[in-house]
């Protein structure tokens, strides 16, 4: 008796969703599109050279692109170009990312740094196949459809010291191709160069900015555990009349807990061709966990219009290699197991002999510590300087010099007191 009430109340709940909402309760997919029917974007699409808003892969894509804060990966190529003047290596890294049906994007990423100055290259192709068939099923087109970008960043971090990591801005200047295949007109014949009309060359830049510092912060470490960002993104001149799809974002991130990073952000795109035209806002979120030294877990989630996208990862470190292996599920795709799966291959090809010098700057600094709680003052500035030689931006050397020399100062006017006496 019981279960029939259930499954006669279970009967009456479908009914009812299915009249008041219109919604097919048989096909989740379907119940979710239309649950979400009120967030479609009446204006996307309305920009060329798309690909620019997939995402390459890696970190980035795995904390749901809420990466315009943190910027601690090369991945900061697509999310915000001030990252290359604070990142601790300089790294070499490959992504692949299995986009939407047979479409494909790869990428290929440099940067470096020479100490507040970073700079960067990368190159990214887009690509889908494309195969068209006349009336009578005979192949009348093959190639592909590519986008590829060529880009290159610099960027300078100001203001950098011990405790206040600076201001870092950045830049990045892009040049794209678009390659159309040639197609066929109505009655199936080939035309020659057609192709070429619809094919596109593009130059866009983006400018960002990043700040890192220390708040409600509750654990030991030198890191800041606290990060604002902002950029925008893709911003050029139209491409055969269509605007590029420029975008304008600004994100946090907060470490409550060393193992943990969680992140925010809002996305803006702008239509500098018809403003009014302009999609609505999209809003992420991430989190990175690191479990242990060698295993990071990643998850993000992506609200974009009607298309919510979520995300989970994993980064993998080897030595100096580190791999990262992401999940991605939104409305275009279903939840199967090789479905929208990103790669990333990222080689650490070292610090340029960084923490090296912060070792030896941190030893000088003890040292003259030392010499300082011995009364050898002179000796203890003498020591400071060579620190701050080799870091100047070493606060707490600076602070020592300070403190010393007014300790020296004011053992100068005691003797001249005495001597007076």
């Amino acid at each position: 008796m019981k279960q029939s009430s259930r499954l006669t109340l279970t009967f009456c709940l479908f009914t009812a969703a299915h009249g008041l909402f219109g919604l097919d309760l048989s096909d989740p997919y379907i119940t979710l599109s239309g649950i979400l029917d009120p967030l479609i974007d009446p204006n996307e699409g309305m920009t060329s050279f798309r690909s620019l808003l997939i995402p390459g892969g890696g970190r980035a894509e795995a904390m749901g692109s809420a990466f315009s804060a943190l910027a601690n990966d090369i991945g900061f190529f697509e999310t915000n170009p001030s990252g290359s003047s604070t990142m601790r290596n300089t790294e070499l890294a490959v992504f692949h990312n299995s986009w939407i049906a047979d479409s494909r994007l790869e990428t290929l990423s440099f940067t470096s740094r020479n100490d507040d100055f970073g700079y960067g290259a990368s190159i990214r192709c887009f690509y889908v196949p494309f195969t068209e068939y006349n009336t009578f099923g005979e192949r009348a087109s093959r190639g592909y459809y590519t986008e590829t970008l060529g880009i290159l960043n610099v960027s300078y971090n100001f203001l950098s010291g011990y405790y206040f990591k600076g201001i870092a801005t950045g830049a990045s200047l892009k040049a794209g191709f678009r390659s159309m295949p040639d197609y066929s007109d109505n009655y199936g014949t080939l035309k020659v160069g057609s192709g070429s009309t619809q094919s596109a060359v593009t130059i866009m830049a983006d400018a960002g900015m990043q700040t890192r510092f220390n708040f409600l912060k509750l654990y030991n470490s030198r890191d800041p555990n606290f990060f604002l960002g902002a950029t925008v993104r893709n911003l050029g001149p139209p491409v055969l009349g269509e605007a590029l799809p420029t975008v304008v974002t600004a994100g946090t991130a907060y470490k409550p807990a060393n193992p943990l990073t969680i992140s925010a952000e809002i996305q803006k795109p702008i239509n500098l061709v018809s403003p009014g035209q302009s999609g609505i806002a999209s809003y992420s979120a991430g989190f990175s966990l690191e479990f242990t030294s060698f295993l990071t877990i990643l998850g993000g989630l992506q609200l974009k219009g009607a298309n919510p996208r979520m995300s989970a990862g994993a980064e993998i470190n080897v030595n100096d290699l580190q791999f990262n292996i992401n999940y991605t599920l939104d409305m275009t795709t279903q939840a199967v197991l090789f479905n929208r799966i990103s790669l990333a291959a990222k080689l650490n090809l070292g610090d340029r002999g960084r923490a090296e010098r912060q070792k030896k700057v941190e030893n000088l600094y003890v040292k003259g510590l030392t010499s300082y709680a011995s009364g050898d003052l002179e000796g203890a500035i003498q020591i400071w300087n060579e620190a701050l030689d080799i870091d100047r931006h070493f606060d707490p050397a600076e602070e020592g010099i300070r403190t010393a020399s007014i300790t020296l100062e004011l053992q100068k006017r005691i003797r001249e007191l005495q001597q007076l006496e």
